[in-house]
């Protein structure tokens, strides 16, 4: 089965050199998707004929955004903290342990049944490559269940043990990330590609963090980290030094963190729907970008800090509140996550990219940030299936 969608007023390829500027804009273009994978790109008055035939009738076309940092996995929710918070209350970490009691009440269906609403929910404002962590459970059964469950239905699954010290283990933190490094790692592993750790005050501190994070590495896991979130700390320069494919959050960086970050593989990945939520700074993409370091934006959906799975409003805070320029936004959601995930098949549109395409209810990418708050999400492919509408 072919498709073509042909009419395309802007064609965001993410292939600089595959047309204009950064996103290798293509004008009045057209693309074939075959197999599941994008076939050919090019103007549209040359477009081959294909199977079925999609009029795009001038609006923009975008790679699917890449949502590279998400907790799915969950029962329950915490609004009444949300309006403390706004009503003046300090965000902690420690609020986490809410949703551990949740999760762990629920049953297997309630859960993938929340997980699927949620995916099916981002999905339908254009995101097409979701990663899902575990970290609601925090014990080893918990925990197994939590990445099995995320298995079945998320494109990226991370261990995520090392979230926060269970209730249980409260004044012995040095047992629980033996548990979390040992015993819970290896029930989880088979189920997951990444491992994560929230490191952070009222969390783990870096020794704790790396012993986690090389154990997973010797389970054939790559690392991933909670860092820099809630002041300065170790996170980003372990990342690092242990070739992590992020560091999530990065709000308090210093000197020395945007040095390592702009000279490293390691993507600096930016959540600004949670410093929405919590009323923290946000982090200073310009300051990244512009010492050279990779960024990435993700929803980093979850319902305690952010509960939001717009990319949209993600893209739009950037370019408000975080100095990036719409373009740089855009990237960042969907080559910037790809290149978190360390995917080369998703976050573009060249041939032989999966066919995973975002059509726009607006004639550029630039809409994304100049309508705030607007639907503008016409249709999505998923490696070539139309999941919406």
């Amino acid at each position: 089965m072919s498709i073509v969608i042909a009419n395309i007023g802007e064609l965001v390829t993410n292939e600089p050199g595959g047309g204009e500027g950064p996103l290798g804009v293509r004008r009045d273009a057209a693309l074939v998707i075959e197999d599941g994978a994008v076939a050919w790109t090019g103007p549209s008055s040359a477009a081959p004929a294909a199977d079925e035939a999609f009029d795009a009738a001038g609006r923009a076309v975008l790679p699917g955004f890449v949502d590279s940092h998400a907790h799915l996995v969950f029962a329950g929710e915490r609004a009444e903290e949300f309006a403390a918070r706004m009503s003046g209350q300090k965000y902690a970490a420690g609020g986490i342990r809410t949703t551990v009691e949740h999760t762990r009440a629920a049953t297997d269906d309630a859960l993938r049944a929340n997980l699927r609403r949620l995916v099916d929910e981002m999905a339908r404002q254009g995101i097409t490559t979701v990663e899902c962590k575990s970290g609601y459970g925090l014990t080893v059964d918990q925990e197994e269940r939590a990445v099995r469950i995320a298995a079945e239905i998320a494109d990226e699954v991370t261990y995520l043990g090392a979230h926060v010290v269970p209730a249980e283990y409260d004044g012995d933190t040095a047992a629980y990330t033996r548990l979390a490094a040992t015993d819970m790692l290896a029930a989880c592993a088979p189920h997951a590609r990444w491992v994560d750790v929230f490191c952070e005050r009222g969390a783990f501190d870096a020794d704790q963090a790396r012993e986690v994070l090389e154990a997973g590495i010797k389970a054939g896991l790559t690392p991933r980290v909670h860092a820099n979130q809630l002041t300065e700390g170790p996170g980003v320069r372990l990342a690092v030094e242990l070739d992590a494919a992020s560091a999530d959050h990065c709000t308090f960086l210093s000197d020395a963190d945007v040095d390592a970050l702009a000279s490293s593989q390691t993507v600096a990945t930016l959540l600004p729907a949670v410093e929405f939520s919590t009323r923290q700074p946000y982090p200073d993409a310009r300051r990244l970008l512009d010492a050279g370091a990779t960024v990435a934006l993700a929803t980093d959906c979850n319902p305690g800090s952010g509960y939001s799975s717009s990319m949209a409003f993600c893209i739009a805070v950037a370019v408000r509140d975080m100095h990036m320029t719409p373009a740089e936004a855009v990237w960042a959601a969907t080559a910037g996550g790809a290149r978190a995930l360390r995917r080369t098949d998703v976050g573009h549109l060249a041939p032989g990219a999966r066919a995973d395409v975002h059509i726009l209810d607006a004639p550029s990418h630039i809409h994304l940030a100049y309508r705030p708050g607007v639907p503008q999400t016409a249709a999505v492919w998923k490696s070539g299936h139309r999941v919406h509408p």
